[in-house]
């Protein structure tokens, strides 16, 4: 069963709240916009490592390469695109 974008998108902020600790956060309370690592939620590298780590958990995806990683968790947008992408790939291997 396929999920909309809006499904995914509360799904990893569910998972981001719980992977990170949290809990004084509501999924509506993340912008699908807004800067994991800027000012508002105020991430940091330690933070990313949990995010790799809760891809590839969740949702089998491995980043191996940091550079991709900075490319790929800068908001919610950019990994529910990821996430999208990585699946219609493994879809189309099948």
């Amino acid at each position: 069963m396929s999920q909309t974008r809006e499904e995914l998108s509360l799904e990893l902020k569910k998972h981001i709240i719980e992977y990170l600790n949290l809990l004084e956060l509501k999924p509506e309370d993340i912008k699908d916009d807004e800067e994991l690592f800027g000012p508002e939620l105020g991430l940091d590298s330690i933070d990313s490592v949990e995010l790799i780590v809760l891809l590839e958990r969740e949702y089998q995806i491995k980043i191996n390469n940091p550079t991709e990683g900075r490319k790929i968790l800068i908001d919610i947008n950019t990994i529910v695109d990821f996430i999208s992408e990585n699946r219609m790939s493994k879809e189309q291997e099948s």
